[in-house]
């Protein structure tokens, strides 16, 4: 948690974690990442669970999120390399926009 406060506090655009999004009582990045963003982005992650799952079944089980923290936007990948990469896949390039729109910027 110390890591992402200070890359908010640095207007770092885009903060990505990796690894902790499964269900095993190990994996806590998700109850660490929701205790510090201050707005839910649930889209983000519905969208690369729903890329997952065209890939694989067991992508339901990702329990992945996505938040505005200060002027930063922190989004949890699952921690296997193929899973981040096809999270990354299902939201690039459209992620992008966010940073405009979390500026207070259009859709346009």
């Amino acid at each position: 948690q110390s890591h992402l406060r200070r890359w908010a506090a640095e207007n770092i655009p885009f903060i990505f974690t990796t690894g902790g999004t499964g269900l095993s009582p190990r994996d806590r990045t998700v109850e660490a990442v929701r205790a510090l963003i201050d707005r839910d982005v649930p889209g983000i992650a519905e969208a690369m669970r729903a890329y997952g799952q065209e890939r694989t079944p067991v992508a339901m089980h990702s329990r992945s999120l996505a938040g505005v923290m200060g002027d930063s936007l922190v989004i949890t990948l699952p921690g296997s390399s193929n899973g981040a990469r096809e999270s990354l896949e299902a939201l690039l390039p459209a992620v992008l926009h966010a940073t405009n729109m979390i500026h207070g910027g259009g859709h346009g």
